[in-house]
């Protein structure tokens, strides 16, 4: 529930809406927008006595929300929330910033020369896995805390912002403190658990869709994390499991302005993971872009043929290279743009 306060109310009429609804039991979120204050009800189960706040002063009107979820829906926020994850490096407006990198931290000289490669080519942030969810126990599970050093090393070097996976709840704590934004993988959308606990991390959050969610799915798990107090939360589109064996994933187009028309948030599109074949990755992010995808996370490996995971739907280096050079067309074309490349 929404409650819309009239233009320019008094600080003090929007604290006693505040108190009110803090007495009748629910959490309040004040909401100051460019075009109407509001005030959001959480904790209520739809039956909120909404005639004791509509006879407070400078309350307009009271508006009910929906949806199942709350807080990540266009209801209760209209215009379009943009994350940072570093300065420079924004999600959710005109520009459309790629995140780049290997699918593991391999060793520091790998992460480093892909973090160069990424940033000349004109990638804003790099990605690269510390700890890593394998469906086989008997693969590479990723170099863990020695990893995410590493991932500081090539940021210090590039100037690259990190954006890397945790899997559970110390390891979301481990990669708050040295990376930007902290990924939750598609195996872990609904492990509540960890979405609540970087809910209270100061660190934007990239959510990945599960393999088999469905878009209302991807935002109550969003939902988990904003209700914990992290509203810098960006969704990400990265294929669903269908019958089809051809590729890995079925690259979900759709859920781009379908999430747009839900949510407030911004979503980001992976064709590596939404594909698992690198002749499917450009034409797929170019499609993404194209659809409205606020960031693009592709994987690019200095050398593809050694990756010790995700090699086959890794980038080589000039693909990467002529990939920023296409999504810079596209983006032109409906109106938006690519980031300028950082300085070396």
């Amino acid at each position: 529930m929404l409650v819309v306060m009239r233009h320019g109310a008094p600080a003090a009429d929007v604290e006693r809406v505040v108190a009110v609804i803090e007495e009748m039991g629910y959490g309040a979120h004040p909401m100051p927008g460019a075009q109407r204050t509001a005030v959001g009800i959480v904790g209520n189960d739809g039956r909120v006595d909404a005639g004791r706040i509509e006879a407070l002063p400078s309350v307009v009107r009271i508006i009910h929300v929906t949806q199942p979820y709350k807080q990540v829906s266009r209801e209760w926020r209209d215009e379009p929330t943009i994350v940072t994850i570093a300065p420079g490096v924004s999600f959710g407006g005109r520009e459309v910033p790629i995140i780049a990198g290997p699918c593991s931290v391999e060793s520091e000289a790998q992460i480093i020369r892909a973090a160069e490669i990424a940033r000349d080519a004109g990638a804003s942030a790099l990605r690269g896995g510390a700890f890593k969810p394998r469906s086989s126990p008997y693969s590479f599970q990723g170099l863990g805390l020695e990893g995410l050093r590493m991932l500081v090393r090539a940021r210090e070097e590039t100037g690259m912002p990190i954006v890397t996976e945790a899997m559970d709840d110390e390891g979301a704590r481990l990669v708050a403190e040295h990376a930007d934004c902290i990924q939750i993988g598609a195996r872990n959308m609904q492990n509540y658990s960890l979405l609540k606990t970087v809910g209270r991390l100061d660190r934007p959050v990239l959510l990945k869709r599960g393999m088999a969610a469905t878009i209302s799915d991807l935002l109550l798990s969003a939902e988990y994390i904003l209700s914990e107090g992290n509203g810098n939360v960006i969704l990400c589109e990265r294929g669903v499991r269908t019958f089809d064996p051809a590729v890995r994933n079925m690259f979900d187009l759709t859920a781009i302005p379908l999430v747009h028309g839900l949510s407030h948030l911004p979503i980001v599109a992976d064709p590596s993971h939404g594909t698992g074949l690198r002749d499917m990755v450009m034409p797929m992010a170019r499609a993404a872009v194209a659809a409205g995808a606020d960031g693009i996370l592709v994987e690019m490996h200095p050398e593809p043929d050694r990756a010790l995971s995700d090699g086959a739907q890794s980038l080589y280096p000039a693909q990467f290279v002529a990939l920023m050079q296409e999504l810079r067309g596209v983006a032109s074309a409906i109106g938006r743009s690519l980031p300028a490349p950082r300085n070396n």
